[in-house]
C-alpha cells in the first residue's frame, strides 16, 4: 500500500465568503472545487489544495451559516497542520502581521518550529517549516510567492480519551509508525510526502461540541478501488463498521469510526479533481453531480457569493 497518508480533511465553516477569502488570500491556497454537498445540495463544499489538487493537500468545508459555534472536544480532530519551507518563518510572520492575524509566536515540536492560528470561524491551524516542503514547488500563480507558498497537509491532532485504540489502528490497518512522544502526545508517521503525520494527544481534559471550527471527517489514502476494498475488509475483519461505498465524483469513499468515535474515510486517489475541468480551470465554476444538474438553477440561486 504504497499512497498511505492523509487524502483530505473536511471541517465545518461559518460564511462561506469569510472562508473563500481566507483560505485563498491568507493562506494562499488554490480552490480546486467548488461543489455542493452531496447530502445537502443547498450548502457548498468548498475545496482547497496545492495548485494540482493533489491527494495529501485537500483541506475542506461545509460552510453552515446556520450552525452554532463549535468548540475542540475529546474524539474530534482538534487541529490541521500545513507544510511550508523552512526559510519561510520570516515571510509568514510578516505576512500574517500584515494580514492582522493573531497567531501564537513561533515554537519547537518533535524537531519542527510551528506557528499556530485559528481561521475566522475558530478551525485551529498550525504552519509546520517542513523540509519535505524545501524539496516541493509552490504554486507559481497564486497570490503568495511561490517559494514560501503552503505545499501540502503535514498532518492532523486528534484528542482521545484513550490514545491506544487509535494507535493500533493507525499502525495496524492504516500505514503509520508511532516515531515519537512527549509527555500526553504521540507522533505517528508515514511515508507520504504529504499528509504524512497524525498527532494524538492522550487523556485531553476537553469538554467542547460539534459547530463551526470543528473539523467533521478526515480521510486517508488508496492508490484506487481495489486497495480501498481491502482496507475495507480488512477493517470489517477487525469488528468495524464501514459504509458501502460512496462516489464523490472525485474519488470514491468507505467511512467508519475509529476507537475515540471520529468519523475516518478511506478515499481513492482517482479519478481525481481535474475530471471535470481543466487544472487551469480548477475551482473557477460551479460543478454539481450528473443526478443534480437538472436543479442547477435553483442550486445556484440559493448559494451566496463567494466575492464581492
Amino acid at each position: 500500500m504504497s499512497h498511505q497518508g492523509i487524502h483530505h480533511i473536511t471541517a465545518v465553516a461559518g460564511d462561506p465568503k469569510e472562508n473563500y477569502e481566507f483560505y485563498t488570500q491568507v493562506l494562499g491556497l488554490r480552490m480546486v472545487k467548488k461543489t455542493v454537498n452531496f447530502d445537502d445540495p443547498s450548502v457548498y463544499h468548498l475545496y482547497y489544495g496545492n495548485e494540482l489538487g493533489e491527494p495529501g493537500t485537500i483541506l475542506s468545508f461545509f460552510p453552515w451559516e446556520h450552525l452554532k459555534e463549535g468548540e475542540p472536544d475529546v474524539g474530534q480532530v482538534v487541529a490541521v497542520s500545513f507544510s511550508v519551507p523552512t526559510a519561510s518563518k520570516s515571510f509568514w510572520l510578516h505576512h500574517l502581521n500584515e494580514q492582522k492575524i493573531d497567531f501564537e509566536d513561533p515554537f519547537e515540536r518533535f524537531g519542527k518550529e510551528v506557528i499556530g492560528l485559528q481561521d475566522p470561524h475558530g478551525l485551529h491551524l498550525e504552519l509546520v517549516f517542513d523540509p519535505v516542503a524545501d524539496k516541493a514547488k509552490g504554486w507559481g500563480d497564486g497570490p503568495l510567492p511561490a517559494r514560501h507558498a503552503i505545499r501540502g497537509i503535514h498532518g492532523a491532532t486528534l484528542a482521545e480519551e484513550n490514545y491506544a485504540g487509535t494507535g493500533r489502528l493507525l499502525e495496524e490497518d492504516l500505514g503509520f509508525e508511532l516515531t515519537n512522544q512527549f509527555e500526553n502526545r504521540y507522533l505517528y508517521e508515514s511515508k507520504a510526502e504529504f499528509g504524512s503525520t497524525i498527532e494524538i494527544i492522550d487523556q485531553f481534559p476537553l469538554n467542547g461540541k460539534p459547530g463551526k471550527g470543528t473539523v467533521h471527517h478526515i480521510a486517508f489514502r488508496s492508490k484506487d478501488e481495489e486497495e480501498q476494498e481491502m482496507y475495507r475488509q480488512k477493517l470489517l475483519n477487525k469488528g468495524y463498521y464501514l459504509t458501502e461505498v460512496k462516489d464523490r465524483d472525485y474519488f470514491k469513499s468507505v467511512y467508519f469510526h475509529e476507537p475515540g468515535g471520529i468519523l475516518f474515510e478511506i478515499a481513492t486517489d482517482p479519478p481525481g479533481f481535474n475530471r471535470d475541468e481543466d487544472i487551469a480551470k480548477l475551482g473557477q465554476s460551479l460543478q454539481l453531480p450528473d443526478w443534480l444538474e437538472h436543479e442547477r438553477y435553483d442550486i445556484e440561486q440559493n448559494l451566496p457569493s463567494l466575492t464581492a
